[in-house]
């Protein structure tokens, strides 16, 4: 609801990535938008993958380290789809310069989201290969193809095409 009072357009286009895409979801409850588009994420709980509502639901994260570590980062890597230097630079800068107080309610607050309503002027488009919320267990009205959760750095030009198109 902040973040919602701080949008002083009367009917605004939203945009949210990943995370960004639920928390669209949320301020999209208490605003008249004309448009949500969100990207790499999901629209509901039951949309999250079996390992996120398992740990969720007992709280594992709370007892397991939420941040990465360099003996697994080549497997976060991997998961998020990272595929040459430049991108590994970023994702590490991501990891290193990341607030972890934010870090762990953001993880929380994914892991244990209830959610089961979003708009209906909804535009989901999600990769092809996306690990982190897979394909398989979603229904986006587009899917680029070969788009891993960070295709916004690496499929640029087709998500701009596909935005575009439903503006």
């Amino acid at each position: 609801m902040r973040m919602a009072a701080s949008i002083k357009h009367p009917s605004p286009v939203l945009l949210g990535v990943s995370f960004g895409g639920m928390i669209g979801i949320e301020i999209a409850r208490h605003l008249a938008i004309e448009k949500l588009i969100i990207i790499s994420s999901v629209k509901s709980a039951g949309e999250l993958p079996r390992w996120m509502k398992v740990t969720g639901r007992f709280n594992l994260h709370k007892i397991l380290p939420t941040r990465s570590y360099k003996f697994i980062e080549k497997f976060d890597n991997d998961r998020l789809g990272v595929t040459n230097e430049a991108e590994r630079n970023l994702v590490d800068h991501y990891r290193k310069n990341a607030d972890p107080v934010y870090l762990d309610w953001a993880v929380h607050q994914v892991l244990t989201w209830k959610n089961d309503w979003y708009p209906g002027n909804i535009v989901h488009i999600h990769g092809e290969k996306d690990k982190i919320f897979p394909v398989k267990n979603l229904r986006p009205t587009h899917i680029i193809e070969k788009g891993t959760h960070l295709m916004i750095i690496n499929k640029g030009e087709e998500l701009s095409q596909c935005i575009n198109s439903v503006l």
